[in-house]
């Protein structure tokens, strides 16, 4: 089994995004039960006495009008021990890299990746929370899940 895990600032907005999309691509390939995929952040912003805040209004719309739901799904933060326990930590941008260095140390075994690299274009997946674009967030995400699975499966990570 492939453990994803996607990371972004506050695990609200872009991360879940980005979960609920692979989720479903790879549920209509027909390998649910060769991945599991999960979203966190790399802040405590959107965490309150432990407990995370539920994926930004807007962001479930975006999802919602494509037909996908993230109901249930509330922000956690990125633990040390995630390290081991994921095949890959797929950042949305450069800040969430540097963050996860930090918080996590050397990247021995190279399983932090940006989710843009897995696309033409590269860069970063823009923060929806500041350009208000939550549909080229969701654009974006898709080019690169899609760039992803492609990825695993080209590579027999799967």
């Amino acid at each position: 089994m492939t453990k994803i895990m996607f990371v972004c600032h506050g695990n609200i907005c872009r991360s879940p995004m980005a979960e609920f999309v692979l989720k479903d691509m790879v549920e209509k390939a027909g390998l649910s039960d060769e991945f599991f995929i999960s979203s966190c952040a790399t802040s405590t912003e959107e965490i309150y006495g432990g407990v995370g805040n539920h994926v930004y209004p807007p962001a479930r719309r975006e999802l919602a009008k494509h037909g996908l739901s993230c109901d249930g799904k509330r922000a956690v933060q990125i633990k040390p021990s995630d390290y081991d326990k994921y095949d890959l930590l797929v950042a949305m941008d450069s800040n969430n890299i540097r963050n996860l260095s930090r918080m996590l140390g050397e990247d021995k075994q190279n399983k932090i990746k940006k989710l843009m690299s897995f696309t033409d274009r590269g860069g970063d997946v823009a923060d929806p929370w500041y350009t208000g674009d939550f549909e080229l967030t969701y654009r974006d995400i898709v080019d690169g899940c899609k760039g992803l699975l492609e990825y695993l499966m080209k590579n027999s990570i799967t």
